[in-house]
């Protein structure tokens, strides 16, 4: 068993060091960032979207904007289009699943704002959907997704695709790359301006 987990560390290290490697990641990684601090300077918000595992590290990385990264300062407007479950039920029950993330940024998503998807395959259809309406309301787009992109590549305006078709390893690297971005738009955004 230890070897097993020995594979299991490795293969998450060997994604990672192709991140490392890979200069249009580590350019739209930075492109990301001054999207995103320009929209909060703009007085615009993040909004994320995903299922399951993906879900959890939406939320997780809109808790980082609206809660905190590394510093004491103020909220920055984030949050994770899924945790409104009554909301979530009933236009699931009542129309769709596949719209619950496109209805809400209807709703709520204005221009200017950035949407951010996380999706390993880049192919599930409820944010496939939400791209789509989101790129109408003249909103940007940041997907994170596995190595092909999916459908989502077409749709986002910076693709994140992780190198990999494992879905714990694509995870694994998503979180990285949202934390990534989390502390330097925290470190752009509250740095005093320099002259």
């Amino acid at each position: 068993m230890t070897k097993k987990i020995e594979d299991i560390i490795r293969a998450s290290i060997e994604v990672k060091q192709q991140l490392v490697s890979n200069e249009a990641m580590l350019n739209n990684l930075t492109k990301c960032v001054e999207l995103i601090v320009t929209a909060f300077k703009n007085g615009n918000k993040v909004l994320f979207c995903g299922n399951g595992g993906s879900a959890a590290d939406a939320q997780h990385l809109a808790a980082e904007f609206s809660g905190r990264f590394y510093t004491d300062r103020d909220a920055l407007p984030a949050e994770a289009l899924h945790v409104n479950t009554s909301y979530l039920t009933a236009v699931a029950n009542d129309y769709s699943y596949d719209v619950v993330y496109s209805r809400l940024i209807q709703g709520i998503g204005k221009k200017g704002d950035v949407l951010v998807g996380l999706s390993t395959s880049g192919n599930s259809i409820n944010i496939v959907k939400a791209f789509e309406t989101a790129k109408q309301k003249g909103m940007s787009t940041i997907a994170f997704t596995g190595s092909t992109g999916g459908k989502m590549k077409s749709l986002s305006d910076y693709l994140l695709n992780v190198p990999s078709t494992d879905t714990p390893r694509i995870q694994e690297s998503h979180i990285l790359l949202g934390h990534i971005i989390c502390q330097l738009v925290e470190e752009q955004y509250f740095s005093p301006a320099t002259s």
